[in-house]
């Protein structure tokens, strides 16, 4: 489904700000995986994320997703089939622009310059009518005025009112209170089942790495030292992440921002 085959990317080469960001990184991803991915501050994973997205090229390597290869199109042509969650629920929607209007531009109606329908204001509120937010009554509100959760779960909509092949979460609910962060995970399982999705899902939170999805992946200095899935994912505990870094990686792994339980 997602072929990532030897991929690098150095930022600033031959300057004292050189730094090596992925370094020949090779991932196979199958339909309908949910991938939870960990790793310190700096080991590249939302690097991997910029790289698959096309925020920028790959100095080598090849990226193939659904047998396109995809490794030298533009950002705007992979937008259409891969969805993208940040950690900032600012920059997955339009702050001036209504509701009804942000979702239209996800849904390729062309916003408030494009013509929505009935039938598009009917699917619109029948989308976000399962958030139990409240938005569907709301659909002329600018988004500037939601809270932090109400836009991460518009977000969410937004990425997946047209089915994607592929959804990236970065850590999309890191910034949210432990209540909202609940609320909008629990949306995100049920939309990546509902739709059959294909996803990969940056966390902080080691024990969720090994409670969501099907396999998880953990990351350090650009390269991916584990990935497990199946029997041997399911007997896996967090004391256990961390023999398996300290032994993939020759060293303890010693970050705040990590949750390990």
């Amino acid at each position: 489904m997602l072929e990532l085959d030897r991929i690098s990317k150095t930022f600033n080469p031959g300057t004292v700000n050189e730094k090596q960001a992925l370094h020949e990184l090779t991932l196979h991803v199958k339909d309908g995986d949910f991938i939870s991915i960990i790793g310190a501050n700096g080991a590249g994973k939302s690097t991997l994320f910029n790289a698959i997205a096309g925020s920028f090229f790959t100095d080598n390597g090849r990226i193939t997703l659904g047998g396109t290869d995809i490794t030298l199109q533009p950002e705007h042509v992979r937008a259409k089939v891969i969805g993208r969650l940040f950690q900032d629920p600012m920059r997955g929607t339009a702050p001036g622009m209504t509701i009804e209007e942000n979702l239209a531009l996800a849904a390729g109606r062309g916003g408030w310059l494009g013509r929505i329908t009935k039938a598009d204001k009917a699917l619109f509120r029948d989308r976000l009518a399962p958030l139990g937010m409240g938005l569907e009554d709301r659909m002329q509100h600018p988004v500037g005025l939601l809270s932090g959760g109400q836009r991460q779960a518009l977000s969410l909509m937004m990425a997946t009112i047209n089915t994607p092949k592929l959804l990236l979460l970065d850590e999309h609910t890191a910034a949210l209170d432990p209540a909202t962060a609940e609320k909008v995970l629990n949306l995100t399982k049920q939309i990546v089942k509902d739709d059959k999705l294909t996803c990969l899902m940056i966390t902080h939170n080691m024990q969720s790495a090994l409670e969501l999805g099907n396999r998880t992946l953990m990351m350090d200095g650009g390269r991916i030292i584990f990935d497990v899935e199946g029997e041997a994912r399911t007997k896996l505990t967090v004391p256990d992440l961390l023999v398996l870094f300290r032994e993939a990686a020759g060293r303890n792994l010693d970050n705040d921002r990590m949750m390990l339980s």
